[in-house]
């Protein structure tokens, strides 16, 4: 349910606003909603989830349409409500260790596939920070197609980023597997990674939801952009610290790359959501020539920011060797998301 509040015109209007809403939410908590109120300069709107019988939902909305202040009330249609730009219209900006995720400025988190050794991740975040990266990426738990691939260092890696992250002072972006990897990860990393196999996996959502760690969920290559937004209702009911991540498609792409990059999902999703969207070119390309064009296409698509795969020596990483930049390339990179970010009005 979605409650718009009368825009005040004169003092005495302004005045009485904060107590219309208040009234608003009292109402909707009485009745067992959760209610969230979402004030810009302009529109103040309260956002309510909860469910009633038909008959008590339609009383309800004709005691709310009557009280002083409101303006109107509809209700939410889709299958996803505390994620939709209609309960929140204004975006929702994730802070990251003093940058904030879904604002106007541009935030790109770099590193390795995998966390290797000390001086691999060393490495990484020096020369990842020096081109201007705002969060390092690296991943110690590493579900994988084949049995046979590197599986990760496990809790040896994470112990390893969480000394990178004092050492370099970049926030460390890491995928978590399992939920009793939490209370470890919740200690070690600024930010939670939902890997794509895991977009469905609701029992580690619920356990994410009970945290006050940003999540960045990865969108499965099979999955639409509505079971993408349930999964993160999931996670929101409880920690509205959401990122979300495209990053690739199952698609009509041969032997070319590893996906189908899904450009242009990012003003569909924007426009669905007030949650920051980012886009993984490595991923979606699977070849490293490629990741600065779909990088640049993203940020001009209107994406929140990137994460992209950065190896001091890609041709002798343990795992996605093809498709991780080298430091030059990355520096490349860089200056390129700057101009595009500058051509469209944002800062990186």
């Amino acid at each position: 349910m979605i409650i718009i509040m009368k825009h005040p015109t004169t003092p005495q209007e302004r005045d009485d606003i904060t107590q219309h809403i208040a009234g608003v939410r009292t109402l909707l908590e009485e009745s067992g909603f959760r209610a969230t109120v979402s004030q810009g300069v302009d529109l103040a709107v309260v956002g309510a989830v909860g469910k009633l019988e038909p008959e008590q939902a339609e009383a309800l909305t004709h005691r709310i349409s009557a009280m002083s202040g409101v303006q109107s009330v509809r209700r939410v249609s889709t299958p996803y409500k505390l994620v939709s730009r209609e309960y929140r219209s204004a975006p929702t900006l994730i802070p990251i260790n003093g940058v904030k995720v879904g604002g106007n400025q541009v935030v790109v988190i770099a590193g390795p596939c995998a966390a290797e050794s000390p001086e691999q991740l060393r490495q990484t975040a020096a020369a990842v920070k020096a081109c201007g990266a705002h969060a390092f990426r690296a991943g110690a738990f590493k579900p994988r197609s084949s049995p046979y691939s590197h599986q990760g260092l496990g809790e040896v890696g994470i112990v390893l980023l969480g000394q990178l992250r004092i050492e370099s002072g970049l926030p460390v972006v890491t995928e978590i597997t399992r939920i009793d990897q939490l209370s470890l990860l919740v200690e070690k990393a600024d930010v939670l990674q939902v890997g794509m196999r895991n977009m469905d996996n609701y029992e580690l959502l619920r356990a994410l939801a009970r945290t006050s760690k940003p999540v960045l969920l990865k969108r499965n290559t099979a999955a639409s952009l509505d079971q993408l937004l349930q999964a993160a209702e999931y996670v929101v009911r409880g920690n509205g610290q959401v990122i979300l991540c495209l990053r690739g498609i199952i698609g009509l792409q041969g032997l070319e790359t590893r996906a189908q990059a899904d450009l242009d999902a990012i003003p569909l999703l924007k426009a669905k959501t007030h949650l920051p969207v980012i886009f993984d070119p490595s991923h979606a390309a699977g070849r490293a020539d490629l990741v600065t064009p779909l990088s640049l296409a993203a940020i001009a698509a209107g994406a929140d920011g990137l994460i992209v795969e950065v190896h001091p020596d890609p041709a002798n990483a343990i795992s996605d060797n093809e498709q991780q930049l080298t430091f030059a390339q990355f520096g490349v990179l860089m200056r390129g998301v700057k101009a595009v970010a500058a051509a469209v009005g944002r800062t990186v």
